[in-house]
């Protein structure tokens, strides 16, 4: 596995060493994840020149990650080899019309293509990586609805971003740069590899219940009958709610699904006092609030427990909240942080939400391991 990543400005020129870096005779599939502030027609044009026939996915983003470290200009990539990964790849458009079953087919679709390569693939030598417009919400329903199709393989992934801008998010697949689509990409391989999460938090007593919300737009309006900023404010102890994107990543909302914890972000605050989230959020909902623990050292043993299984990655493929990336720089930890995750091959990019075995989450380390060739 090759990685690479450039700051070039010139997606000539960046795309240039991106090729260098990455393509060889056995090159099998191309990740790239890219700044948004490329003139995006031009970048494709390039990565289609350079590339040819090589499936090539990717998307726009809220800062990369690569051997220069957490960066939030240029492109991050990696390369897989077909001498130990097999591909199959493909894309969802129009996700505002998307439902269940369109999902699960396609899901389905895709493993049958791959087990035209690699006839042995199973969920135990196999993974999904999912990329997906990180503004058009259908985050939930498409990670659904592709574990539903692809059984026990597991699935991770992370949203597309805009350095928070919150306009226009983008995924590369055949090519092109679009929005509301995601690409998904199933891939076998004879290497020993683990999907893992990593989350800092413990959760304080009380119990918070969302009473006025809007799921499709992911808007809370009122926590406990009162108003949602006004209320989560309190919870706090913030006398006055005009709060931060640090203040939503220092105290993340927390719910449990199957008795495990999983955070849901804010996004924002809105002018009439709602709350707009990174996840679908229903009326009924009960809730905590998190508070922050040790970031660096919670990682650390994250990354550790999987070594313990595979020994030291050769890569490893990130999908890092970027509420984590602003608590990492509030705090200065970006050298310490780099410092862990620069020796075990880290290339991925800071996401509007992740996903893990097809459940969306926020706030979230959610990372692909690969380990070293074994005899």
């Amino acid at each position: 596995m090759l990685r690479a990543q450039t700051i070039a400005p010139d997606p000539v020129e960046a795309v240039a060493q991106l090729r260098k870096a990455l393509l060889r005779e056995d090159t099998g599939l191309v990740l790239l994840f890219c700044a948004p502030t490329y003139d995006l027609k031009s970048l494709e044009s390039e990565i289609v020149s350079a590339f040819g026939q090589v499936p090539v996915a990717g998307c726009t983003t809220s800062g990369e990650l690569g051997p220069l470290g957490y960066r939030s200009e240029g492109v991050a990539g990696i390369s897989f080899s077909s001498r130990h990964f097999d591909i199959a790849a493909g894309c969802l458009d129009d996700l505002a019309t998307f439902d269940i079953a369109r999902g699960e087919t396609f899901a389905k679709v895709l493993w049958s293509q791959l087990l035209g390569k690699s006839p042995r693939a199973d969920d135990s030598n196999s993974f999904g990586v999912m990329l997906i417009d990180g503004m058009a919400m259908r985050e939930e329903q498409v990670a659904q609805a592709l574990q539903r199709g692809l059984g026990d393989v597991p699935l991770i992934g992370g949203s597309a971003g805009d350095d928070l801008q919150f306009g226009r998010a983008f995924i590369l697949s055949d090519g092109v740069f679009r929005s509301d689509r995601a690409a998904c990409i199933l891939v076998s391989t004879d290497l020993p590899f683990r999907v893992f999460k990593n989350q800092h938090f413990e959760v304080l007593d009380e119990r918070l219940v969302v009473t006025g919300a809007d799921s499709t737009r992911r808007r809370v309006n009122e926590i406990n009958g009162r108003p949602a900023a006004q209320e989560y404010a309190r919870v706090l102890g913030i006398s006055d709610p005009r709060l931060t994107p640090s203040d939503f990543a220092a105290w993340p909302v927390v719910i449990m699904i199957e008795g495990s914890n999983y955070v849901r972000s804010i996004q924002k605050i809105n002018p009439d006092g709602s709350l707009t989230f990174y996840c679908a959020i229903e009326e009924g909902l009960v809730f905590r609030i998190g508070k922050g623990t040790d970031l660096l050292q919670s990682l650390e043993r994250a990354l550790q427990a999987v070594e313990s299984v595979i020994g030291r990655p050769q890569a490893l493929l990130t999908f890092d909240c970027i509420l984590r990336k602003l608590e990492i720089a509030q705090t200065g930890l970006f050298d310490e942080v780099e410092t862990l995750l620069a020796p075990r091959g880290a290339v991925g990019f800071n996401t509007y939400g992740e996903q893990y075995r097809g459940v969306h989450v926020n706030q979230t380390f959610v990372a692909l391991a690969i380990g070293e060739e074994t005899s």
